[in-house]
């Protein structure tokens, strides 16, 4: 079932409290973050910024959108007004700044796939050379009030996805070698990256295929897109595959699940160009909103 149609590369869906959704277009022809009603049948262009790929919303109501071709972090408002927050993570300038997380800490979690986008996508096409490619993948933490930013991993092969699960440890995933992994919460910041779990299914089609966007549902399991796969691998607590949902079309790129008891996730999915919207068992664990915008 789609929830909206005739998206242009859809990405990073949002729910809102009135039920109307935002996404982010990052087709050549749009390069926007979209509005889209409740009924999910009209939709409103806020603001053009490139090619935005993650968004998230903090407890302020501000939009915080991952800019991958102006590489760069951006703060929006709902009436479209924006401007460039950060440009660089430890004085290293972002390359392609790709989703984004909320931690329990009310920081900022972006993640950047480590390699430009004309290189990896020229003619906003994947490099046929893609599996030689240098990349240097990296996950940042950010202070939104004061605009400072850490490093906590880089050399990830094209970083993607990112989450807080029940245990508030963080994951994030390298769509490259289809490995999901974890950072254990420490007192003091982040242990190393651990191998939690991997979602290509061994009978899908050669090809760039891997995780993207991911979510986790109450019932403690990990909600992963995989793009190029034509679904959402889901992983129990202890990283194993339990199942694979069907979407519409062939790439999926990012979920969220509905509102507080709503037992459904919305996947962006770009073949198609839809919102869809596919029945689960659970209700998505609780986004954090971050706590410390100025």
């Amino acid at each position: 079932m789609n929830f909206s149609t005739g998206l242009d590369f859809p990405e990073g869906p949002v729910a809102l409290p009135d039920k109307s959704w935002l996404v982010v277009e990052m087709g050549g022809g749009a390069g926007c973050v979209t509005h889209i009603s409740p009924d999910g049948k009209t939709k409103r262009r806020i603001a053009k910024t490139g090619r935005p790929n993650g968004l998230v919303v903090d407890q302020l109501g501000y939009l915080w959108v991952a800019e991958s071709l102006k590489a760069s972090l951006i703060r929006m408002d709902m009436d479209g007004n924006y401007e460039v927050w950060l440009t660089e993570c430890n004085g290293l300038p972002f390359i392609f700044p790709n989703d984004l997380a909320f931690g329990p800490d009310g920081l900022l979690y972006m993640t950047d796939s480590g390699i430009t986008v004309e290189e990896f996508l020229p003619n906003e096409m994947i490099n046929p050379n893609y599996a030689s490619l240098k990349y240097d993948g990296r996950v940042c933490q950010i202070d939104t009030t004061t605009r400072k930013a850490h490093l906590v991993d880089r050399g990830l092969l094209f970083t993607n996805g990112i989450a807080f699960g029940p245990d508030n440890d963080l994951y994030a995933n390298e769509t490259l070698t289809g490995n999901v992994y974890r950072y254990a919460r420490k007192r003091s910041g982040f242990g190393p990256r651990q191998l939690f779990g991997n979602v290509i299914d061994p009978l899908a089609p050669p090809g760039w295929k891997g995780p993207d966007g991911m979510k986790f549902g109450m019932d403690g399991n990990l909600y992963v897109t995989v793009f190029a796969q034509g679904d959402v691998t889901v992983l129990d607590p202890n990283g194993k595959v339990v199942n694979r949902i069907k979407t519409g079309g062939l790439k999926p790129t990012n979920l969220a699940f509905g509102l507080e008891g709503e037992k459904k996730i919305y996947v962006t999915e770009v073949e198609k160009g839809n919102l869809e919207i596919h029945d689960v068992e659970t209700s998505g664990y609780p986004l954090h909103y971050g706590g410390r915008t100025g």
